[in-house]
């Protein structure tokens, strides 16, 4: 029982996502020891006085006579030579600290979910049209690994509270066939990952973090990282917070055991500036607001008006077509 109490202590103890994971069943576990404690010093005996009739005995039990008789043999013989057991106990007891110096620090192993789940991050602003495109690529060199069964993904949830996520960003899922229909049934796991991470690096374009499914989710939700460790640099300077983030990235990647030590890409976005010619714009008798709010419909679009259906209204945008927004000659024009 001390025992039991003991390793739920130390759970309670976890920090971090151990903590948040443990701490919940190791309160639950030492509040039902606790009021069982209680009740068995309590309320047991006196339901027991109460409720019990006739003549009550007591008798051995076969089990406890039976360890009994192997326990008292092996009591005497350690109160007779007590300096040999002593002596006996403290060597146990070093072999353990010095076994513990070669332990990990990892509480809970990582559980094989056999299927895998891959990040792929694309540069900010990446359209929908185009992220598609990108993820039928990356599809298509994800089966070409013969142990995949099939491939599925989920590009951007920006209407999802818990999850935001913009077009440039995919969740891909790799269902991974039972062992039994591998080509070689004995391949290490980890092969395939690392085969899988050569596959994906021929594809240009995108950053990628392979994890398990479930892995994947509990991370997010507990820590709000995908990854088994993060860094959080803040600050208001992007530029240096990109080359803080990159020194960190240095120092990580020569910690004994660290592995695939990313930076998560926040520059990349595509940005069109504009310069106005202001000479020409006076000319014209126009002002450089004018022309700006004129761009500023034909690139971004104005609402314009509403359109009613049933209980649904749709706002009507007036703006360039799409191959004139990507024409730079026609927009120096206008």
């Amino acid at each position: 029982m001390c025992g039991i109490v003991g390793l739920y202590l130390k759970n309670a103890a976890l920090q971090d996502q151990l903590g948040k994971m443990f701490q919940p069943m190791a309160f639950t576990v030492l509040a039902a020891l606790t009021g069982a404690m209680i009740l068995s010093v309590t309320f047991i005996p006196a339901m027991v006085a109460q409720f019990s009739s006739g003549r009550i005995s007591e008798k051995e039990n076969p089990l406890l006579k039976w360890i009994r008789n192997i326990y008292e043999p092996l009591l005497n013989f350690s109160l007779k030579n007590q300096p040999t057991v002593i002596t006996f106990a403290g060597v146990l007891v070093v072999l353990s600290l010095l076994l513990s110096t070669r332990l990990g620090t990892e509480f809970l192993p990582t559980l094989d979910e056999r299927d895998l789940a891959i990040h792929a991050l694309r540069v900010p602003g990446t359209s929908l049209s185009q992220a598609v495109a990108m993820q039928d690529t990356l599809e298509k060199k994800i089966k070409e690994l013969p142990e995949v069964d099939f491939v599925f993904a989920k590009i951007g949830t920006a209407d999802i509270a818990t999850d935001p996520m913009p077009p440039s960003v995919a969740d891909v899922f790799a269902i991974i066939k039972p062992r039994s229909e591998w080509p070689d049934p004995d391949r290490a796991k980890s092969d395939l990952i690392d085969e899988l991470a050569q596959k994906l690096a021929e594809v240009p374009g995108n950053k990628y973090e392979i994890i398990q499914p479930i892995e994947m989710r509990f991370n997010e939700l507990i820590a709000g990282s995908r990854s088994d460790l993060a860094v959080k640099i803040y600050g208001n300077d992007l530029a240096q917070l990109t080359t803080a983030a990159d020194d960190v990235a240095d120092v990580m990647r020569d910690v004994e055991g660290a592995a695939d030590v990313r930076v998560q890409q926040v520059s990349g976005f595509p940005t069109l500036d504009i310069a106005f010619d202001r000479p020409t714009i006076a000319r014209y008798g126009l002002t450089v607001e004018e022309v700006a709010q004129s761009v500023a419909i034909a690139l971004g679009g104005r609402p314009a008006g509403l359109v009613f259906e049933g209980d649904r209204r749709f706002d009507v945008v007036v703006r360039l077509q799409d191959a004139t927004r990507n024409d730079f000659d026609q927009l120096g024009a206008l």
